[in-house]
């Protein structure tokens, strides 16, 4: 299968955004105009409750579970097509073109990224985060704070193609939650 196409597919499974459809079919309400203003599944629970949120989750993992389990299991591509997948979907996640580039911020993309191609590091990840919350952090510090294992956990693994990877996709969710997208 063509790079190009990988890519392309990825990226339109990334805009397949689990908030907006669920507000727009369940509630008809435009997540984006509400709350936060993003189209993500913190804003999605704040606004319309625990299902959204889980719904969200749901949406947002599978849609990057998907396409990577594909292409990983199935197609057996290259550790460099895997990586360009996982960034278009992360892409498409964050700037959507159909809804006019203004989407989540990867958080969940990031974390379900993680579970196809680095489950020890999402494991570390999940101990970090319980140890954090133990230590009585806000659970976003302790959440950002958790997700800045998962590059470092791959490179204790010498996993670095993989380890260069996560820091990239990190550094795009933390761009993302810095200008308030």
């Amino acid at each position: 299968m063509s790079f190009f196409l990988l890519v392309a597919v990825s990226y339109a499974c990334g805009c397949i955004n689990g908030a907006y459809y669920i507000g727009h079919m369940k509630y008809k309400q435009d997540i984006r105009t509400l709350g936060s203003t993003n189209a993500g599944a913190r804003n999605a629970g704040r606004i319309f409750g625990k299902k959204a949120f889980i719904g969200t989750v749901v949406i947002d993992a599978f849609k990057t579970i998907i396409p990577l389990a594909i292409g990983r299991i199935w197609l057996d591509v290259s550790e460099i097509v895997i990586g360009a997948m996982a960034l278009a979907i992360l892409i498409g996640h964050i700037w959507p073109l159909q809804l006019q580039r203004s989407g989540g911020k990867g958080v969940v993309v990031y974390l379900a990224a993680a579970l196809v191609l680095a489950p020890l590091a999402l494991v570390v990840c999940g101990l970090a985060l319980a140890v954090l919350r133990a230590c009585k952090r806000s659970f976003t510090e302790a959440g950002f704070i958790a997700i800045c294992t998962i590059p470092l956990t791959l490179l204790c693994q010498t996993a670095y193609s993989l380890a260069g990877l996560f820091a990239l996709l990190l550094m795009i969710v933390l761009v993302a939650h810095r200008k308030g997208h």
